[in-house]
């Protein structure tokens, strides 16, 4: 696959991923593919060797697939926050804080971060957005974006077709964020309502743990459609109640992350 040209903006920028799991290497490699300058920060030693060694790939969690040359990994998160313009946060909910936190006033003014995290904290029952407005100065705020929809990892980094959602309050924000990252196999839709797109991304799961077992049970599929369902009309409800628009619950970060994660026959 062609490393450069393949995006349908010819831009190409600094772009930081934090995190080195799956879906953060993922991310990485694709962003690579465009042209853009990727560092990407990873927690676990052995993933920031294997992945700058002569094999190039992430052997941890996403074995097989060789980074392109432009990719480069790093255990300095306070260099992927200081150096890049646009930043990709890929880690669990519950590390969000403990991560962010760290670096909360090393990131640039014109810089953007993108929340790739999907999840609700159990004990507090925030979600990522409302983690970073309580951790980051709230000069930063309104750049601000999150990344949600249908988008197994180990799809993205084949290149096979995927397409996403970006959210941000600000319009001129999110726009940036589908320019920088968009081809003509990776598509990036754009909206200004955070909450559906991250209440969608978190409460699919649920279903899924549901579908999971009414497969297990044998109960057919009938009973996984009735389930897929009705649980995307409750998510929309109580999405609705939080102040989302009910259309978003039948896009991509909502009706299609659900499909998928119900119906897919991988976790990642």
């Amino acid at each position: 696959m062609s490393s450069q040209g393949s995006g349908l903006s010819t831009e190409r920028t600094t772009v930081g991923v934090i995190g080195g799991g799956a879906w953060g290497t993922a991310l990485a490699v694709h962003a690579a593919r465009m042209g853009h300058k990727v560092l990407l920060w990873a927690l676990e030693k052995e993933v920031v060797e294997s992945i700058n060694g002569p094999n190039r790939e992430n052997s941890l969690f996403l074995p097989g697939h060789k980074c392109p040359d432009g990719l480069i990994a790093t255990g300095d998160l306070k260099q992927v926050a200081s150096d890049c313009e646009l930043i990709l946060m890929v880690v669990p909910t519950p590390f969000v804080e403990r991560t962010l936190a760290s670096v909360a006033n090393a990131f640039k003014q014109n810089s953007i971060l993108v929340s790739c995290t999907k999840g609700i904290l159990n004990d507090t029952l925030e979600t990522p957005h409302e983690i970073l407005l309580r951790v980051l100065p709230s000069s930063f705020h309104s750049r601000l974006a999150y990344l949600s929809g249908p988008s197994f990892a180990s799809e993205v980094v084949k290149g096979l077709p995927t397409l996403v959602t970006i959210a941000a309050h600000e319009e001129t924000v999110a726009a940036r964020v589908q320019q920088l990252l968009s081809t003509h196999r990776f598509r990036c839709y754009r909206t200004t309502d955070v909450t559906g797109v991250e209440l969608g991304g978190a409460l699919k799961n649920v279903l899924a743990i549901a579908c999971g077992i009414s497969d297990g049970l044998n109960m057919g599929n009938n009973a996984r459609a009735a389930l897929i369902t009705r649980g995307l009309n409750e998510i929309t409800r109580l999405a609705v109640a939080l102040g989302s628009n009910p259309l978003t619950l039948g896009g991509l970060a909502g009706m299609g992350d659900l499909v998928l994660t119900c119906t897919g026959e991988q976790c990642a």
